[in-house]
């Protein structure tokens, strides 16, 4: 278990992820919670855009796993990297991962992740943008990198809580966003939530 428990003072929260980094944030914000991976087709619609598809995939996630939790408050995730119109998610080797790091070098690209927040059939969801700037990068680097095995699990092929964050000379907007979970997104998300609980609830 981690941090501690949500305002209300009940149940923790429930992450629907089993991405480490997520868990990560959430414990650092002082948040109780358990880890539910969702299990969704996480491919992506032809021609969908990208704050569509994250969006669509956080809600899905939430809803995946607010059925088998009924009345506990489930968040949903998802992030892409977008570089020059191109949606960049996790490399499917370390061809792909060299690949989307010289697409990067160089160059700002957006971070966009989607979050839901669930309670019941209640959901709340938005989508975050953060602009990464990267360093020009040569083979040296690349390959270096991509022998680390760090980008293997991570969209756009690099992660800015480990040996990635060489590279990033600059940030607009918010890192926890870039890591895979907006924290000030979420945290607004859950109040949004809390707001319509009480608009509903009998008097």
């Amino acid at each position: 278990m981690y941090g501690v428990y949500h305002r209300d003072h009940r149940e923790p929260l429930v992450l629907a992820s089993a991405s480490p980094r997520r868990a990560a944030l959430l414990a650092g914000a002082g948040r109780a919670f358990e880890v539910v991976p969702a299990n969704v087709d996480e491919r992506r619609q032809p021609a969908e855009p990208a704050r569509e598809y994250v969006d669509r995939l956080a809600r899905a996630k939430a809803a995946a796993v607010a059925g088998r939790h009924p009345g506990r408050i489930v968040i949903g995730a998802d992030t892409v990297v977008v570089s020059g119109g191109t949606v960049l998610g996790k490399p499917r080797d370390a061809d792909d991962a060299a690949g989307m790091l010289r697409r990067l070098s160089g160059r700002a690209h957006q971070v966009l992740t989607g979050v839901a927040v669930r309670r019941g059939e209640r959901c709340v969801s938005a989508v975050e943008s953060t602009v990464v700037h990267f360093a020009a990068l040569d083979d040296a680097q690349i390959a270096w990198y991509v022998g680390t095995g760090e980008p293997s699990d991570k969209a756009g092929a690099y992660g800015l809580q480990g040996s990635g964050a060489r590279f990033v000379t600059r940030i607009e907007g918010s890192r926890s966003n870039v890591v895979g979970l907006p924290l000030d997104r979420l945290e607004r998300l859950l109040a949004q939530l809390d707001t319509a609980a009480e608009s509903v609830a009998p008097r």
